[in-house]
């Protein structure tokens, strides 16, 4: 239970600030925070010339690029299809254990005709990236993954992570196979986008998850599953 007591603390703070009527403190941004470049996607396209049958029948683990970067209306439609809502009420396109949603998604992205070097966060809920990191650390991000060079010749890497408190708080330990699951729902829908569209993608397994971790500045209680390259074929 060690894991948790962290979140169980917090939990246990906000139900005694609630019931005794307190003033719950206000969050002030940090400087970070206030002034990170927030990118609003493209809008969604919902029709294709490609069935899904054609994108079953096609998908394959594609490990060479031709070095050109994606566009914004690509990189919206592969985000979408891994992570993004499908339903007002905030379902979305990959099942999700008590619809908990644990995944978290960055964008390890080169220089592009519309998006500069970087790490971008993945944000469902306005369907938006949120900068988190300059640079190129695609090559970075390669030597974690046992220097797979498909990461960083990829135009974008992106990286599923995992908040597993969200799942095992209602779940338990059975929670860590529910995420786990979910991280193939997600990457599959993302790899069949990506067929649909005509590009190149490989899910990558094997890297280290401390230097992943200290590469992206992920939080505590947040973990690398996935490392998926995406590129032009």
């Amino acid at each position: 239970m060690g894991r948790y007591y962290r979140y169980y603390l917090t939990t246990l703070a906000i139900l005694l600030v609630t019931l005794c009527g307190c003033p719950q403190p206000e969050l002030t941004p940090t400087p970070s925070q206030e002034q990170a470049e927030v990118i609003k996607l493209p809008e969604l396209s919902y029709d294709s010339e490609v069935s899904l049958e054609q994108s079953l029948l096609n998908r394959r683990s594609i490990r060479s690029y031709t070095g050109e970067p994606l566009t914004l209306q690509e990189l919206s439609q592969l985000l979408w299809a891994a992570q993004g809502l499908t339903d007002p009420g905030g379902l979305r396109a990959a099942p999700s254990a008590g619809a908990l949603y644990p995944l978290e998604l960055y964008l390890v992205a080169g220089d592009g005709e519309d998006l500069t070097a970087g790490v971008y966060r993945y944000q469902p809920d306005g369907h938006q990236l949120v900068k988190t990191m300059d640079g190129d650390r695609r090559a970075e991000l390669a030597e974690a993954a046992l220097g797979q060079a498909w990461v960083k010749e990829g135009a974008v890497s992106i990286v599923f992570t995992a908040v597993y408190e969200r799942t095992t708080v209602k779940y338990g330990d059975r929670g860590v196979r529910y995420v786990h699951m979910e991280a193939g729902h997600a990457a599959q829908n993302l790899c069949l986008q990506a067929t649909a569209l005509g590009l190149g993608a490989v899910t990558v397994g094997a890297f280290h998850d401390d230097q992943v971790s200290q590469l992206l500045n992920l939080p505590a209680d947040e973990q690398p599953l996935y490392i998926i390259p995406v590129g032009r074929r």
